[in-house]
């Protein structure tokens, strides 16, 4: 394959993802679903497409945008691909980072091309400025490397070959004419290559990347609660059930507390549905305060919600209780149309050996209501 071949296979395979991503959205948003369209991935295709598609047409059209003008676009296509990388990963360093080695970069680029440095040191300016976009989209992907899925280590792993053989590409360009051992064309072919093994690569990596983060969204929303961010019913249950096993072992208990809003019903009749979910996310931002990071609270409906202290005695577990029903008596929630306090009741009791999750309910619920029970088992606040 020759290399205009090659650069019209990169200009079409650019083109064709920003048509396919256009035509996704569109469909996204008549599915109503949420507005994450990718869109600094999207706009790194689009420059990357224009870039091919002039550089293709060089010696058709003037020379000034096919070379300078094309590789700052070019340039800026392989930073946006790395931002997007980025924010994929939960941050944004367009701005601080990426765009000043942006401007770096096509000023170095341009300044050659001004002063008519020869095609081979322009060669190695843009390797060696493509590569260092290539080493941070790599760096977004290789971050958490020991627990990285397969596909991100792959990818890394993918970026730093291409990185390799574009760099031997722009360092080969520097060597004096006649190298025997060295074919200038064959060194093309293998930048160009590398480039479009990048282009493949990273295209249908990011959309797997983004699929998959999905998918581990959708998994973890299966035991979490969206609007309080504790585990729900399932996941606080999945969390407990290893220390319902470990009561069967002599030991430090383990206790329960269940926390009930009192009236919380006349909050959502008053004030709304928003004003009754502020008065949740403020209970549960309150009830961790005043918990252990090994604590675990969860919601297990409603407003009623269970927490789980591992190697807690009753009376320390009392001890929580009470800290936690003042904290929440002592926040106010300013909602839209009232300042809203709250009070709340809560049962304690431990695990015992001979415990199921029904029994341990059973009696927790019990505490609950039933203030008129021994309360060296459970307590009613």
């Amino acid at each position: 394959m020759d290399i205009k071949t090659l650069l019209l296979a990169l200009a079409l395979g650019n083109l064709s993802l920003c048509a396919a991503l256009f035509f996704f959205e569109q469909d996204a948003r008549r599915a109503g679903q949420a507005a994450r369209s990718h869109a600094t991935w999207a706009w790194a295709k689009q420059c990357q497409a224009l870039a091919w598609t002039l550089l293709y047409f060089r010696g058709v059209l003037p020379d000034f945008l096919t070379i300078p003008f094309a590789n700052a676009v070019l340039f800026a296509g392989f930073a946006l691909d790395a931002s997007a990388l980025w924010e994929q990963a939960g941050r944004r360093v367009w701005r601080s980072h990426l765009l000043p080695a942006l401007g770096a970069a096509v000023g170095l680029y341009a300044g050659a091309w001004l002063l008519q440095v020869p095609a081979g040191g322009r060669i190695a300016i843009g390797a060696v400025a493509s590569s260092l976009f290539f080493l941070a989209g790599a760096a977004a992907l290789g971050r958490g490397w020991r627990h990285a899925s397969a596909l991100r280590r792959y990818l890394v792993l993918a970026t730093l070959v291409c990185v390799l053989a574009v760099l031997a590409r722009g360092l080969g360009s520097l060597l004096p004419e006649g190298v025997s051992w060295i074919n200038p064309l064959a060194m093309q072919a293998l930048g160009m290559g590398a480039l479009y093994w990048m282009m493949v690569s990273s295209a249908f990596g990011y959309l797997l990347l983004a699929r998959q983060r999905e998918q581990g969204e959708l998994a973890r929303l299966e035991v979490v609660d969206a609007l309080t961010d504790v585990p729900n019913r399932r996941g606080f249950y999945q969390a407990l059930t290893p220390w319902i096993a470990l009561a069967r072992r002599p030991g430090t208990p383990t206790a329960l507390i269940v926390l009930n809003l009192d009236q919380f019903k006349r909050v959502n009749d008053n004030y709304g549905h928003p004003a009754g979910d502020m008065v949740l996310k403020a209970m549960v931002g309150v009830c961790k305060k005043q918990l252990r990071d090994s604590d675990q609270m969860g919601r297990l409906g409603g407003a009623e919600f269970a927490i789980l202290l591992p190697r807690t005695s009753q009376e320390d577990a009392e001890m929580v209780a009470e800290r936690i029903r003042n904290a929440v008596a002592a926040l106010p929630v300013k909602a839209e149309k009232a300042i809203i306090n709250m009070t709340a009741s809560l049962g304690v009791t431990t695990i015992r050996a001979e415990d199921s999750t029904v029994s341990l309910f059973k009696r927790a619920d019990e505490a609950l209501h039933s203030p008129q029970l021994d309360t060296s088992e459970v307590m009613k606040l």
